[in-house]
């Protein structure tokens, strides 16, 4: 069973996990700069949304009680955002599950409630811009690739396949 909570009640343990989460992907950038300057300020001021997951009965999770196993970062993206590529449409901006407790369902229910959290904001529509070693899991989870392209970002553009949870 696993637990989820907005992570605004607990910034240090998604501070934690994002620079984890960073140092995974390789990335140039500054995590810590990253969410110290971008990510908790967004949060704070509730541009963004943000949940930690806690995977209790894990066995990863038993040697570290009470720690997140995983969070997800959402927004509806709107101009007056720092990242705004689909004005209107709900982006599940950052997902991350611990190495150690993947394959149990987590990043599925991360990202089952950010869509829900979305569409009670107002979205009609979701989208992400998966690595390329992610894009299995979201496929899985009913995404499909829109035939669209983030320069920005080096990476396809993926939607939630129509009829599906939104």
């Amino acid at each position: 069973m696993y637990k989820i909570k907005d992570a605004i009640c607990d910034l240090p343990a998604l501070r934690g996990l994002f620079i984890k989460y960073y140092s995974e992907l390789d990335c140039e950038d500054d995590p810590q700069y990253l969410f110290d300057g971008f990510i908790a300020r967004d949060l704070k001021a509730d541009v963004l949304g943000a949940a930690l997951i806690y995977g209790d009965d894990l066995p990863a999770a038993e040697e570290r009680p009470g720690e997140a196993d995983g969070f997800v970062i959402f927004q509806i993206d709107d101009m007056i955002n720092d990242w705004c590529f689909k004005e209107g449409w709900g982006d599940v901006r950052e997902i991350y599950v611990d190495a150690a407790c993947r394959r149990h369902g987590l990043g599925r229910a991360l990202l089952e409630f950010a869509e829900a959290k979305l569409k009670e904001a107002g979205a009609a529509d979701i989208y992400l811009l998966p690595t390329d070693e992610s894009e299995g899991f979201f496929i899985a989870c009913g995404y499909e690739e829109m035939g669209e392209y983030c320069a920005d970002l080096d990476c396809k553009v993926f939607s939630l396949t129509p009829g599906k949870r939104i």
